[in-house]
């Protein structure tokens, strides 16, 4: 299989060699034109001044041909006449740019060949005049086509030589961009080559596993992204094995209560009470709880927690779960109270599923509450929503614990554990809340209280 690098590099290559040849093209069109306007444009010159010239001493046209061999001559740079012995007629020396008509009309002599017809007066109005003894003595016509040097001229040399320059610089630049190409392609691919390790590292089991961030562009991006993963992935692996060990542990704890006591009485060292079993009922009834949190939770992960939704007044939610806490709080020294806003819209729930969830809240505020404290549960609108919050001014939780009080057998306080309680209350609270469409959240500062807030959109 083809590597990204070597792929980047073609491109590289590709393009490079597109742009050379489109470069080279370019400047080699563009310079022979300059050239060849420089050097027609000097020769047009020197031809009018050898004309004119030559007009002036002769009085005529005549014996034009010896003074034009010799300004040919001048422009090869090679002026021996020996050279041009062997060569029939001026017309056939070079391919003459101009073509010289005299005041009739007439050719005198130029190249291309043309008829015996005199030229015509708009071919004559393009052309330039000749002057002399202060009248026009004729006209130069200037070619209608490229100009071709002929192959050993130094013009031709030059242009050659110009070629060859260009084609030299386009290799050397494509070598350049070659080897400039080949050195991006293996930077830009690194962090690819670094990922691409990673991620075979942790599906090998290495989670965790973080790779170094070389950048901010999307590449960086990408590696921001892939060490969150990793890191989330060793913290949910964590997080399950703690769960396991926990659920093991709550599970265990009442199962072992439960077969002492039936040991015991098997064995009859310990003779059956009513003490002993009350005890007992009240262990199952802790374990069949945790049984049953257990499920609510694993429903609720593959979203098949069955919801009853209907519209319901909060006010009346409230009070019912004010009322099944009321003789707790009572025994316990704690005011609990309900604040409900007038004409607050009515939210749509599974009130059986509502009344779990404010139970949860409730409980949880009361295991934290001292003795001459107050809860409160409220409820108020906020544009189209609606706002339920249970308030106390009890311990509070710590900065620290505060985004973990939602996970799953999790315990800011330790004792917990001694007290039957296995850290699923707010965790089943949350999937309820979110399993209604609403959303729950919470705030605390130690020694000030806690205040759980839960949003629902209102609809009347």
């Amino acid at each position: 299989m083809t590597s990204l690098n070597l792929k980047i590099t073609l491109a590289f290559i590709i393009v490079s060699l597109v742009g050379v040849l489109l470069v080279g093209i370019l400047v080699q069109q563009a310079t022979r034109s300059a050239f060849d306007r420089f050097l027609f444009d000097q020769d047009k010159s020197a031809v009018i001044s050898l004309l004119t010239q030559h007009y002036q001493n002769e009085g005529s046209w005549e014996n034009l041909e010896q003074a034009y061999r010799q300004f040919l001559g001048a422009r090869i740079r090679n002026p021996a006449a020996s050279q041009f012995d062997k060569i029939k007629g001026v017309n056939s020396l070079f391919q003459i740019p101009f073509v010289l008509v005299d005041t009739d009309g007439k050719v005198v002599f130029g190249r291309p060949p043309r008829t015996e017809q005199p030229v015509s007066p708009l071919e004559l109005q393009e052309s330039t005049s000749l002057e002399g003894d202060g009248k026009t003595v004729g006209w130069l016509l200037e070619p209608r086509s490229p100009f071709q040097w002929e192959r050993n001229t130094p013009q031709a040399i030059f242009l050659r030589t110009l070629n060859r320059v260009v084609l030299f610089s386009a290799i050397g630049a494509l070598v350049l961009a070659v080897v400039l190409g080949g050195i991006l392609a293996h930077s830009l691919t690194r962090p690819l080559r670094e990922l691409s390790t990673a991620t075979q590292a942790v599906a090998q089991g290495e989670l965790g596993y973080q790779v170094q961030v070389h950048s901010k562009d999307e590449i960086g991006q990408l590696a921001d992204s892939f060490n969150q993963m990793s890191a989330d992935l060793a913290e949910a692996s964590q997080l399950r094995k703690q769960t396991t060990a926990d659920i093991a542990h709550d599970l265990r704890t009442p199962l072992s209560v439960i077969l002492g006591y039936t040991e015991a009485l098997s064995d009859g060292k310990l003779s059956g009470s009513s003490e002993v079993y009350t005890t007992m009922h009240q262990v199952a009834q802790h374990l069949s709880h945790l049984i049953d949190d257990l499920r609510t939770l694993s429903l609720a992960d593959a979203g098949e927690l069955p919801i009853q939704m209907q519209l319901a007044p909060v006010p009346a939610l409230l009070e019912r779960a004010a009322a099944a806490y009321h003789s707790q709080a009572q025994a316990q020294g704690i005011s609990l109270k309900v604040e409900v806003e007038p004409d607050l819209p009515r939210i749509k729930v599974d009130q059986e599923r509502m009344n779990q969830v404010l139970g949860n809240l409730v409980s949880n505020a009361l295991r934290y509450t001292p003795t001459g404290g107050w809860i409160e549960l409220s409820a108020s609108a906020d544009e189209n929503q609606v706002i339920i919050l249970v308030k106390d001014n009890g311990a509070g939780i710590a900065p620290e614990d505060l985004p973990k009080v939602f996970n799953r057998f999790y315990r800011a306080d330790q004792s917990r554990q001694q007290n039957g309680e296995a850290g699923l209350g707010l965790t089943i609270a949350r999937s309820l809340v979110e399993a209604q469409g609403g959303s729950i959240s919470v705030e605390s500062e130690p020694g000030e209280g806690t205040t759980f807030t839960i949003r629902f959109p209102g609809l009347d």
